[in-house]
């Protein structure tokens, strides 16, 4: 006797690869599957649909089955409304809690689908049973009488579908390589970066301290002053190197102009970190011209919000560094609902971090001279990332140079 449960697929589930998807997950859990309909999309906007019985030789691996379609975005046929419980500790969440995806979600409760609002990975569904809404919420942040999702029964996925119109993200397809021409790339990534910026999101940078030190520190600087980046998320080592350029012409004690070390300028980030806490604030180092020129410069003048999230090895800090990493997410989190584009380069723990925040609409470039530090931000749950493997130093003018060009034209 075998256990069975039909699912519904809908969109475009063909050239998507989604139906291709199920068949394996299903194959791969040891389970069958019978197509009962299928309507192909003829036209180019034409949604295509599936119907299938899906079915298993005991209850548990339908079970484990259906878990893993749900997360592809199936919808199984007569799903239950979700199940709730209530937080009595603050912190502590029920056994078998709902633990989510960055995709598009919704929970059936109270008979109809309600969108869960600031999609996140690795978060739980908390619901107001009086406003029936539904939010991500991290586990660090329940209180008791908060009301949860257990288990799977009632929730939905929406998966990603790759349009059938071919942009740089489609193209690179998630994958790393170093081969690819980098420069068409990034035009193609500066063209998407323009319709995102025109479609009224905004795009932010998640910057590491090579930025400064591979000499792109004038790029960044000149593509916030432009108004291609609309907010800054960092550590304290992108800003005191930095500011270090700005005050000392340096970046770890080498002159970024002439590429030869300073006598005595492995203690300029240190003395750098001193007069900044002297003044107080990054804001009152620009405001009093002790810092004249900069990123950090650049985000005062032209009111790009930023969050310095600091870590166990830092030097000093700076004092705008927040020093307490769930405040630092807190932080961040603020800024994502706006966000259509987020470039992340040369950070690896940085970009993992913001990554983790992300939902998956957000397209998301990494960028590293190191393969490996891409391919760990992907296989940490950001698949809507591309990943170009370049230095900081070429990429950054380059796309600028790009932005610059394509606006020229248009204009």
């Amino acid at each position: 006797m075998k256990f069975s449960r039909e699912i519904e697929l809908r969109g475009h589930i063909v050239d998507s690869g989604i139906l291709a998807k199920v068949m394996d997950c299903v194959v791969e859990y040891n389970g069958d599957f019978e197509t009962e309909e299928f309507n192909l999309g003829r036209q180019k906007t034409d949604p295509s649909y599936a119907r299938m019985q899906i079915s298993a030789e005991t209850p548990e691996q339908l079970t484990k089955i259906i878990s893993e379609l749900r997360r592809l975005g199936v919808l199984v046929t007569g799903e239950a409304e979700v199940t709730l419980r209530n937080i009595i500790k603050a912190k502590v969440a029920p056994e078998g809690f709902y633990s989510t995806t960055n995709h598009p979600t919704y929970i059936h409760y109270d008979g109809e689908w309600i969108p869960v609002e600031n999609m996140k990975m690795d978060a739980l569904i908390r619901v107001d049973t009086v406003k029936r809404t539904a939010t991500c919420a991290v586990q660090g942040k329940l209180l008791p009488g908060d009301f949860v999702v257990v288990g799977e029964e009632g929730v939905r996925v929406d998966f990603p579908e790759r349009p059938r119109e071919i942009g740089v993200f489609e193209f690179m397809g998630g994958d790393v390589s170093s081969e690819r021409p980098s420069k068409t790339m990034i035009r193609q990534i500066a063209k998407e970066l323009l319709q995102i910026k025109e479609s009224g999101r905004k795009v932010a940078l998640v910057g590491g301290p090579a930025i400064v030190h591979t000499g792109a520190a004038d790029a960044v600087a000149a593509m916030i002053r432009e108004g291609y980046i609309d907010v800054l998320f960092a550590g304290n080592a992108l800003a005191t190197h930095d500011l270090e350029y700005s005050i000392f012409g340096t970046s770890l004690g080498m002159d970024l102009r002439s590429g030869e070390l300073v006598s005595g300028g492995h203690r300029h980030h240190l003395y750098t970190i001193n007069r900044i806490m002297d003044a107080g604030s990054i804001y009152a180092a620009v405001q009093t011209g002790m810092v004249k020129s900069g990123i950090m410069y650049e985000c005062i003048k032209h009111h790009v919000p930023f969050v310095l999230a600091g870590s166990i090895r830092d030097d000093g800090p700076l004092p705008d560094v927040i020093q307490n990493v769930i405040e630092a997410q807190d932080a961040m989190r603020k800024h994502i609902p706006d966000l259509g584009m987020v470039l992340m380069v040369a950070t690896l723990l940085h970009s993992v971090a913001v990554g983790n925040l992300l939902p998956s609409h957000v397209k998301t470039i990494c960028v590293d001279i190191n393969p490996a530090s891409v391919t760990k931000l992907m296989d940490r749950g950001t698949s809507q990332a591309i990943g170009m493997v370049s230095d900081a130093g070429t990429f950054m003018p380059l796309l600028l140079d790009e932005l610059r060009e394509l606006a020229e034209k248009k204009n």
